[in-house]
């Protein structure tokens, strides 16, 4: 147990605590019932510092995925629990943890949803908008990440005309608007050359260590896992210092 933290809100909102920003202790995953249950995630525990980024390596079917979705508060544990800068994520409503999600997680997804019928530039002011923020602020942060990304002249197209890789960047620029305490990304260069990859990584690797942040990247590439600060390994559900 984490001391010396404050209670959270109702609504996700709290003060910073002093301790690591990601605690999971002991998470359990069970998918299916009966005689289809299969264990996912097996008694994971892992803690992330303030200034670090880990990465999360491991075969396809692993369990990768599914750990990242409970330490985003996207899935609930069969059992265990996560904390995400002091707050348990156990003694939040839905709405409690939409709010948690919104102001102080940055999620970048293997498959990048973004909504079709707005520009790249407005998909990511979203974002802020969701969270309650400054439009011209997040206008304003929104234009520093899409020029930061190679993307400034692809701000007013809409997702369809962008490639794969296109897609995966505006993700990430949507992740950071908040300046999330934490940044949680499952294969971020995925579709990416590699000059865009060590881009994308490294703004990632910038953001996470700068005042206090922490990040966890999924991947599935040796040599983007080589960029974080510690590696651990994903077999049959169990992690494992790399």
């Amino acid at each position: 147990m984490v001391t010396g933290q404050q209670e959270p809100v109702a609504d996700g909102r709290h003060a910073p605590s002093g301790g690591p920003v990601l605690v999971a202790d002991r998470l359990h995953k069970v998918v299916g019932d009966g005689a289809l249950a299969v264990t996912a995630v097996d008694e994971v525990s892992l803690q992330v510092e303030r200034g670090e980024l880990i990465a999360i390596v491991g075969p396809s079917g692993s369990g990768k995925s599914t750990l990242l979705a409970m330490l985003g508060a996207l899935s609930t544990p069969t059992d265990g629990t996560v904390r995400i800068d002091g707050v348990d994520l156990g003694d939040l409503d839905e709405r409690g943890r939409s709010e948690l999600r919104a102001r102080r997680l940055g999620f970048v997804f293997q498959r990048p949803a973004l909504v079709p019928f707005l520009t790249v530039s407005e998909n990511v002011v979203l974002a802020g908008q969701i969270a309650g923020g400054s439009k011209s602020k997040a206008n304003e942060r929104a234009d520093q990440l899409l020029t930061a990304l190679g993307l400034e002249d692809r701000s007013g197209h809409r997702p369809v005309a962008l490639s794969g890789g296109e897609l995966q960047r505006v993700a990430l620029a949507r992740a950071l608007l908040n300046d999330p305490v934490i940044v949680l990304a499952d294969e971020p260069t995925a579709n990416l050359d590699a000059q865009r990859g060590r881009a994308v990584v490294a703004l990632l690797a910038e953001h996470t260590r700068g005042q206090g942040r922490a990040g966890v990247l999924v991947t599935h590439d040796e040599s983007v896992a080589a960029v974080a600060d510690r590696t651990l390994r994903l077999i049959d559900g169990r992690l494992a210092d790399a």
